[in-house]
Formats: C-alpha cells, structure tokens, sequence
C-alpha cells in the first residue's frame, strides 16, 4: 500500500509518495508559495494541486504544516483575510499585552504550556481584533494551516492535533483541553475551534478514497519523520530555526524561552525556535557576492573565532530571546579582519552559537542529550557540519538530506491504515557523523563567549531599528 505526506511550509508545498510497510519513497513532488508573512490558503491548494496525480495513487494522505498561522473563516468557511503567518511580527505588542493581562509568564506557562510571542495564534487574533475589528466580528471559526488543508481534502469537519494545537496558546497540552477563556480574550468572542482527533485517527476519505490522517505541525511532522527517541535532539536549520526534543511529560518554562509543545503520538516536544536560520547564510551569502557553496568553502578558509568578528544574526528581529524589533549586529569590525572569509566564518558561527543557546535553554527543561542530528537545508552546509560539533560541544549526526516534515506526515497516514497502537517502525535513514576538528574545538568556547557578551549587551539597547512604528 502507499501512503501520501504533505509538507505545506512557508515557501513551498513538498509530497512525498511512501510504501506504507518501511516508508521507502516511491515518488516526490513540490511547488512554491509565495513569498512574504500572510498569504491567502488558495495559494496553498493550488500548489497541491500540482501534485494531484502523485496524491491519487495514496491510500492514505496526513498533512503536516507550518505552525501557528492564523486562518480566519466565516460562518460559510470562506476565507476573511490572509493567513498570518509564524513569521510575521507585526502582533508583537499583543504579545505582551496578553502575557501580562492574563497573569504573567509562569501563569501562561502553567496554562497553556507555553509563553506566547508574536508567532503564536493568540497572538495574531488580538492583533486583528484590535486593527480589523470587522474582520474579527465576522471570524466565526479559527483553523491552521494543516487543519484548512486537512479540511480542504475531505475531512470530516474541522479537525486538528495535540501538536499543531498546543502552538495556538488557547489550547493546553497538560490538560488536553481547549481555553476558552484566552481566546475569547484575544479575538473578543468565542470562534469554533477544530476537533483535537486522536493521534492515529482517521479523521475523514479524499475524493478518490483515501483514508485522512490528522495531519500535524511541521516540527512535529519531522520528529515523527525522524523517529525521535527519548533523547535525540534536532537541529533543525530551515526559514527558522528549531532545537527538539521527545518527552515523556510536558514542559512549562515560565521564562517564554522554550515552547511546551506536544507532538504526533500522544508525547511532548519541548521546542526553542529562532527567527534566523539559514537566511543568516542567505543575507552574509549576498553581502559578500557569493552563493551558499561559495560561502561554505570561505568560511572553512577562514581561522576560528573569524579574526575577531562577531556576528548577532538578529537580521529580521528574533524570537528566541524575544526580540522582535531587532537587528544585526556585526562586531569587532577593523581593516584588518574585513575580510570575505571572516565575515563568511562569523555568519556560521553566529548559526551555530544560536543554536547552541537553544539547546542549553532545552536542557534547562530537563531534556538530556543522547544524541544530537541536524537536518534542513542549513545543514547541506558543508562549513556548518563541519563547525557544529564544537559550537555544540557534542558530535553531531547528519542525517542524509529528506523532506522528514514530509516524510513524518507519510508515517502519520502510515500509522492510521496500520491501525497499531505505535507508529510503524520504518528503518533510519542513512546518515553521517561529524565531530570536532581540534582546532575549532579549542576555539569554540572563546567563540560562544564573544557571542554572549554581544547577545547580552544588546539586550538593553532596546529596539535598534530606525524604522520602528
């Protein structure tokens, strides 16, 4: 049998065509999205629909999406405006507004699991109950990106997970339970909210037959791809980026720092998440005029600790710390050391050592590295292999190059046709280790305490945009 796991991130849709029995891929398809922080869900369905015919073959199809987009409906299901995205900051002052309104962090830790920023649902539906009022009035239901798509290919009503669920902040993993209460607060009156199904629940038939998975968010969807064990922590280098974990119990840091998210199977999934992944190569790629591979090969040529230079990769504002109106910070600059392989080696290590922050605020939470991996397209990077194991201070696994988001949600619908109280257990893919060369080694931490000293000195200067509004 085959089975159907589609990817619907931020900048494209991705399928992946699986046998159900060992997750082999058989086909594989993709189309992009449109650029920007909101983009209408039609946008999504057309570039599903690219892949209609690779779907048809599926006897059964799950979605995992990007996390926390806003996707207002009315009471006839049509669209009222653009999906909000995760990217998009503009909800920053309802943010903390909320937080403070409803008690505090630790309270919203306790509640809901996490402390929501500018990313989360909640967040989103303040924003437009404050700036589009008529849009709130009108907005009769609430779903995600996954739920709408879930929707769109024949579920029965609007359905969604514990995972992408406990990214909206009106939903609490250690109860189960919906809030009511906060979202009322937030859009100023009571949407329908999708059905939480169980994590291997059948939830609705496609068109052509096939059975529909619950779908999930995209972190979940890769641990799931990954099958992460108690233990494995990923490094996940895409549009942001991701530390996780699987757990047995969920986390509640009152600090906002790490998300208490849950995941596909009935687990948690303590999650940090940064703003600027690999658009810090992107951005340093392009001010040096070089491309992604260029860039690698500068930054390995490079000494470690780039000659002093110091990047703060806080390009577009940040989210972990929570910093939406900031920037970057390029230090230690001189005649000298302006060079294109200093700047290139200071952008990886700046990755890395944000990275490398995420995965102490997760150990914070109880969380105890076995093993580390690292995948998204960041980690096609050859320079950040390479340079991960001293940053990190841990060998690191690179699993080889897949669409797991995809790949997770082929395993979800995988799981629903099995009917098993576990997910099929499909063999790892193969993958590659890494540790640390001796001299970076021994440069690394003299290289993260540059890096703390800036991320801590910024911290006071408050925004440091000049176009803040």
């Amino acid at each position: 049998m085959l089975v159907a796991g589609i990817d619907s991130s931020t900048q494209s849709t991705k399928v992946v065509l699986c046998q159900a029995e060992d997750g082999r891929i058989v086909d594989q398809v993709s189309a992009p999205h449109p650029d920007g922080t909101e983009c209408h869900p039609r946008h999504w369905s057309h570039a599903l629909d690219q892949a209609r015919g690779l779907l048809e073959r599926a006897d059964a199809v799950a979605v995992a999406a990007q996390q926390h987009g806003m996707v207002a409906l009315d009471e006839d299901g049509e669209v009222i405006r653009p999906a909000l995205l995760w990217n998009d900051t503009r909800s920053a002052p309802q943010a903390r507004a909320l937080v403070e309104k409803l008690g505090g962090g630790a309270a919203w830790a306790r509640r809901a699991g996490s402390v929501p920023v500018a990313s989360f649902t909640v967040t989103k539906l303040r924003w437009m109950a404050e700036n589009e009022p008529d849009n709130a009035a009108r907005t009769a239901a609430v779903l995600l990106p996954h739920d709408w798509l879930t929707w769109k290919l024949g579920a029965d009503g609007y359905v969604t997970d514990r995972g992408d669920a406990s990214g909206t902040g009106y939903w609490s993993p250690a109860t189960g339970r919906y809030l009511p209460e906060i979202v009322t607060e937030a859009l100023g009156h009571e949407p329908r909210l999708p059905r939480v199904a169980a994590p291997a629940e059948a939830v609705g038939e496609t068109a052509w037959g096939a059975r529909i998975g619950p779908g999930t968010g995209d972190n979940m969807g890769a641990a799931l791809g990954l099958g992460l064990r108690e233990g494995d922590v990923v490094l996940s280098i895409g549009t942001s980026g991701t530390a996780f974990a699987v757990a047995d119990r969920p986390a509640a840091d009152p600090s906002g720092l790490v998300a208490g998210f849950a995941d596909a199977t009935g687990r948690f999934l303590p999650l940090v998440c940064t703003l600027n992944a690999a658009r810090i190569l992107t951005s340093a790629a392009a001010m040096i005029g070089a491309d992604l591979d260029e860039l690698s090969r500068l930054a390995l040529a490079a000494e470690p600790g780039a000659g002093g230079l110091t990047l703060l990769p806080y390009l577009d504002g940040e989210r972990t710390p929570d910093r939406p109106d900031a920037t970057g910070v390029l230090a230690g600059l001189t005649t000298s050391n302006a060079t294109r392989e200093n700047i290139a080696r200071a952008a990886v290590e700046a990755l890395l050592c944000s990275l490398a922050d995420a995965v102490e605020h997760l150990a914070a939470q109880g969380v105890r590295p076995r093993r580390t991996l690292l995948i998204g397209g960041g980690a096609r990077s050859e320079a950040v292999r390479a340079l991960a194991p001293a940053i990190l201070g841990t060998p690191v696994t690179v699993p080889e190059p897949a669409e797991y988001v995809a790949l997770g949600a082929a395993r979800q619908a995988a799981w629903v046709l099995a009917g098993t109280p576990e997910p099929p257990a499909w063999p790892d893919r193969p993958a590659t280790e890494h540790e640390a060369a001796p001299a970076d080694a021994a440069a690394a931490e003299s290289v993260r305490a540059r890096y703390g000293v800036l991320r801590d000195a910024t911290a006071t200067w408050g925004s440091n945009r000049t176009d803040n509004a």
